[in-house]
């Protein structure tokens, strides 16, 4: 692989860092963890995360939104006059107990997958099955890059030109860094529109925040609690398959099978161990950030090194109330112009993948798998209400297409070995 600078790597980092940060804070807000201890574990988890999986897969894994609901309602208590969710300190320990059981869910998975072996997991999920499960999960996330522009659209037009120019007319390392000199872009433009540069977060924040002692957040000793583990334990099982499919779209995107080498039971159990260290100190669960792999769709600069100085760099941004107050002014629109093309670029992959991998929409079968896994997938907002589990809308879709894809399987062997075609019953 060819080497690639001190600067460079900086500024790739910086860039995947921008795409992350804001996701992060959106999350531990709603489930009423804190920001910096979430940064900071996602950070390290992605550390633990390269470390299982050899180094090979460039992905950053940060703080689930899968988990946001269960972890609310074990940790919020109520409303503020304002309205505002309240949380109450005292039942973090408990979340994050459920958290570290959610690791050790983890590490079980990666157990069946070495067991069962990587040849007939992959047979559950052939390209046509995998492809529009890659398009569910662009298009799932369209709505919040619109949400994200509507915010301040010129501001997020400008962001959006800036990032096409310079990818299509951008020449050797400027084209590698688009979404840095776009979000750059669209910070001035807001600054000169007016359009929600909040400077005050900035002013507030301490140069140096011990996030240790924030609100008694960081490595809070884990509690055991049933009701708690019952309401977010069993998301694991759901996050679990839409890890497959997070690693397939990020391979499809590197053109590498990470199935294989270094395997889904390293992919897994790294994904594991990173939940089970950000649970233990304090964080959310950790899941594949599809912002980072849309950014290596566009960017084409697949060195999981870059992953990992950005790892670094989240980790001591959880330290830097300055920098994070920087960071946190970005306007949202600045990111939903920026989030258009990544987001985009996923479906993109998925359809390149039912092209490269020449699945054949004469067959009425594949026509029938994709039109269903894409119905159930982008159809419904919020997925399906089972008990106190929401199952989402990409897991049944991805369930029932690999359903789907065997009862067809079984059918055509069916067809292939009937009677009619056995030596026994050959025309005359």
């Amino acid at each position: 692989m060819q080497q690639t600078s001190t600067k460079s790597l900086l500024l790739y980092g910086l860039q995947h860092l921008l795409m992350l940060f804001g996701s992060i804070v959106v999350t531990s807000a709603a489930c009423g963890l804190s920001m910096p201890v979430c940064l900071f574990t996602g950070g390290l988890g992605t550390l633990v995360f390269h470390l299982c999986t050899r180094g090979q897969v460039p992905v950053f894994t940060g703080a689930s939104t899968a988990f946001v609901a269960p972890i609310a309602a074990v940790v919020m208590v109520g409303a503020d006059a304002a309205g505002n969710a309240v949380r109450d300190a005292a039942r973090v320990p408990y979340a994050t107990g459920a958290i570290v059981l959610v690791g050790l869910l983890y590490c079980g998975f990666a157990l069946l997958a070495r067991v069962v072996g990587v040849e007939r997991i992959k047979r559950l999920f052939p390209p046509v099955v995998t492809g529009p499960v890659i398009i569910i999960i662009g298009c799932k996330l369209a709505g919040k890059a619109c949400a994200q522009a509507g915010q301040h659209w010129p501001v997020a037009i400008i962001t959006l030109l800036t990032v096409l120019l310079v990818s299509a007319f951008g020449r050797g390392f400027i084209k590698s860094i688009p979404f840095l000199i776009g979000m750059a872009a669209g910070y001035v433009a807001a600054l000169v529109l007016g359009a929600g540069v909040n400077f005050s977060a900035i002013a507030a924040a301490p140069w140096v925040q011990p996030f240790w002692s924030l609100n008694g957040d960081f490595f809070v000793l884990p509690k055991f609690d049933l009701a708690a583990i019952l309401l977010i334990a069993p998301v694991a099982f759901v996050t679990g398959m839409e890890h497959i499919g997070d690693i397939t779209t990020n391979g499809a995107v590197v053109g590498k099978d990470f199935f294989k080498k270094p395997g889904l039971h390293r992919t897994l159990l790294g994904d594991g161990l990173s939940t089970l260290v950000a649970g233990l100190l304090g964080g959310n669960s950790t899941t594949t950030f599809s912002q980072n792999t849309g950014l290596l769709a566009i960017t084409r600069v697949y060195d999981p090194l870059v992953l990992r100085v950005a790892a670094v760099m989240a980790m001591l941004l959880a330290l830097a109330g300055k920098v994070a107050g920087f960071v946190a002014s970005i306007p949202t629109a600045v990111i939903g112009g920026v989030s258009i093309v990544l987001f985009g670029s996923i479906a993109a992959v998925g359809i390149r993948s039912l092209v490269e991998n020449k699945v054949d929409f004469a067959d009425t079968d594949n026509i029938l798998t994709v039109a269903v896994i894409l119905v159930l997938g982008l159809g419904m907002s919020t997925g399906v209400k089972l008990g106190s589990v929401t199952i989402s809308s990409l897991f049944l879709a991805a369930v029932v297409g690999v359903l789907m894809n065997l009862l067809f399987t079984m059918k055509k062997k069916g067809m292939n070995t009937s009677p009619a075609t056995s030596a026994g019953n050959q025309p005359q």
